[in-house]
């Protein structure tokens, strides 16, 4: 990619789209381009018809998905299923139309089927049933990794899928229904461990941050600990969901980003196949460490790095998930990235994240005392007074 090259990131406010913003910039790009939900809504065609006529980019990294952990896939099932397919028809449709001269889409390996082969090849997709509790999502990222492969096959594009394992890291999501297994027990355990400690101001400034089910600081303390204790919270320990004996890969989001702008700087979809190849399929690439940790084992090196002295219990009534899930990274060491951060290292840097950004927050310009309001700290690419825009 050229230095100049207009690139459009779809999600650029998200977990992966703001530190691939970020990792571009450090690279030296100098023309992003990105516009947030309120500005550009991905689930209408006209609007991102509009925008794609108007920008012109010529890369574009859709890292916009509707996503959510167990609870939320299943409870939403028609918001996942809908919004995904919407979100990725109208941005790869736009980017076939105005000529983008390369896509990389945002897949994610918890598409697999839930019973593949360990660790799961990228040929191991479709080839038994899906996870039951996130089959929409599934359904809707296998369309769009391969709604790529298609137009690729078809039309000469290219246009690549890259499949994360489970991502962690800065602006993560801390929604105790919506968010992710790591940042959920980071959030639950430390709000645990303040209860533990009578800590009431962080619990307080907690809530006004990211309230729940419309509880805040503001709320009475009873009602504070009724919505707290259904969540599984409390002072003497916290309930996790299903038996804590499901194995998980995780990789920090900055890890991420550096792997996709690589595949966007050295690889092209003819590298992702086999030369000879009759039948082209599975030319999605993993992403990961290859390496796994329980989840019981997880939520033990989450009380270690936050100090809690509570108790962890599992709630075998509620779901486990698929039990394993491991990516073979072959074909990603072969194309030439590897990943350097393992998890230990990123609970540290994930929790002390989440105390600075709280900090920042209540400290920094954007905090007022006066109704408690708050605002997201600015991006490194938002802030650092560089050239481009993005919104």
């Amino acid at each position: 990619m050229e230095k100049s090259a207009k690139i459009y990131i779809a999600g650029h406010h998200g977990l992966v789209g703001g530190v691939v913003g970020q990792n571009l910039q450090e690279k030296g790009y100098t023309n992003l381009t990105g516009r947030s939900h309120k500005e550009l809504d991905l689930l209408d065609g006209v609007a991102v018809k509009d925008f794609f006529d108007q920008e012109r980019p010529e890369y574009v990294i859709l890292a916009a998905a509707h996503v959510g952990g167990i609870m939320a896939n299943s409870t939403y099932r028609a918001d996942f299923i809908y919004k995904n397919l919407q979100i990725q028809q109208n941005v790869i449709g736009e980017s076939f139309r105005h000529g983008v001269k390369k896509l990389l889409f945002l897949g994610s390996t918890c598409i697999y089927p839930r019973d593949a082969q360990q660790p799961m090849k990228e040929d191991a997709l479709l080839t038994s049933p899906l996870e039951y509790t996130n089959e929409p999502y599934a359904i809707a990222k296998i369309a769009g990794l391969k709604m790529c492969e298609s137009f690729n096959l078809q039309y000469g594009t290219n246009y690549i899928a890259v499949m994360p394992t489970n991502l962690y890291g800065p602006n993560d999501n801390f929604d105790l229904e919506r968010s992710h297994v790591l940042p959920a027990m980071i959030r639950k355990i430390h709000l645990a461990k303040c209860l533990n400690e009578g800590d009431w101001e962080n619990i307080r400034y907690d809530l006004d941050m990211r309230p729940v089910e419309g509880i805040n600081g503001e709320s009475r303390t009873e009602e504070i600990l009724a919505v707290l204790k259904s969540y599984g919270i409390s002072k003497d320990g916290v309930e996790l969901w299903g038996t804590g004996t499901p194995l998980r890969e995780f990789l920090w989001s900055e890890e991420m980003a550096d792997a996709s702008v690589f595949i966007m700087e050295h690889v092209d979809f003819k590298d992702t196949y086999r030369p000879g190849t009759k039948e082209i399929r599975n030319c999605h690439i993993n992403i990961g460490t290859g390496k796994e940790i329980s989840i019981a084992d997880l939520a033990h090196l989450i009380v270690k790095e936050t100090g809690y002295k509570g108790s962890i219990t599992f709630n075998p009534e509620k779901p486990d998930g698929t039990m394993r899930k491991l990516t073979d990274v072959t074909k990603l060491h072969e194309l030439g990235w590897h990943h350097k951060i393992d998890i230990e290292e990123g609970v540290h840097k994930m929790y002390q994240w989440y105390l600075e950004y709280k900090e920042h927050t209540r400290y920094g310009n954007s905090y007022r005392s006066q109704g408690r309001r708050h605002r997201k700290p600015l991006l490194a690419h938002e802030y650092a007074g560089m050239s481009q825009t993005v919104h």
